[in-house]
């Protein structure tokens, strides 16, 4: 079978299964199964491929068809312009996250200190501290698994000098206080998780996803605990669902945070709350 009609192929079977992105996905698949740029594949579309390459490209298509998220077939997602290894114990980074770290990064400077609660893969801490040198941070997670993902990731991408990572539960090994505090953490309210799609309900860790009953639960606990971590005038920033601006502001604001913002994403949705931590706090 030649290159053009196994991917052809693919990317059929894909959309039988009802994969939104079937033509992205049969191609990244493809590329991962063959190691093939996109201008090699013109180059040889119409020579024949290996039936070792047509036997593996079946295999990641399968299992995408299960519904098994895209990155964790390739291992990888791409995150303000670095590439994240990524597996089923962390929440694959997002488009929309990158809104908190653009934020975030505008209150950073040589010497300020960073820390990222419920890190995950580490895709905020590490981005930030690759984009303004001289910024140290520390990232916290209950998942050791998740941990060991962040740490590899800030050695591959160059950041492991100045990041530090602590398994715990949100603040608990935490010491010391921080310029910036930011948090990607669990929003969903639990009985809207299976309704998500079935990549993530199904296959993310669900304990990244689970905000309590009202999806709050995480937001109470780090806007009531952050004035301990934080300095003078320190500045947290939270993503949020889309949904939650109001109730995230005013949780800020009776933490004694002042100067509480809400930043849209590019698709004008409310996607990040921030605040700044009154003197008198």
């Amino acid at each position: 079978m030649k290159y053009r009609e196994l991917l052809n192929k693919g990317v059929a079977m894909l959309r039988q299964a009802g994969i939104a992105d079937a033509d992205t996905d049969g191609w990244y698949l493809l590329e991962y199964a063959s190691g093939m740029s996109r201008n090699d594949y013109f180059l040889h579309m119409e020579e024949e491929a290996s039936g070792e390459l047509a036997e593996a490209y079946g295999k990641l298509l399968e299992k995408r068809c299960t519904r098994i998220p895209l990155q964790y077939l390739t291992g990888e997602q791409e995150f303000m312009g670095l590439t994240f290894s990524v597996n089923p114990h962390v929440l694959v980074p997002r488009q929309d996250t990158e809104t908190l770290v653009e934020q975030a990064e505008k209150q950073l400077s040589p010497g300020k200190r960073v820390l990222d609660l419920c890190t995950g893969s580490g895709c905020i801490l590490i981005s930030l501290l690759a984009r303004v040198p001289g910024v140290s941070g520390l990232g916290t997670d209950i998942s050791e698994e998740a941990l060991a993902t962040a740490e590899r990731n800030a050695d591959r991408l160059g950041v492991a000098d100045r990041a530090q990572w602590a398994r715990g539960d949100l603040f608990a090994p935490v010491e010391g206080r921080f310029d910036v505090i930011v948090s990607n953490p669990p929003y969903i309210p639990r009985e809207d998780i299976d309704g998500l799609m079935p990549e993530v309900a199904d296959f993310e860790p669900r304990g990244a996803l689970d905000g309590g009953d009202d999806g709050l639960d995480f937001y109470r606990r780090i806007t009531s605990e952050a004035s301990e971590y934080l300095e003078a005038g320190g500045r947290l920033f939270l993503e949020i669902g889309c949904d939650q601006a109001r109730d995230v502001t005013a949780l800020m604001e009776k933490a004694g945070f002042v100067h509480v913002a809400t930043v849209r994403d590019l698709s004008g949705l409310d996607r990040v709350v921030c605040g700044c931590l009154s003197p008198e706090s």
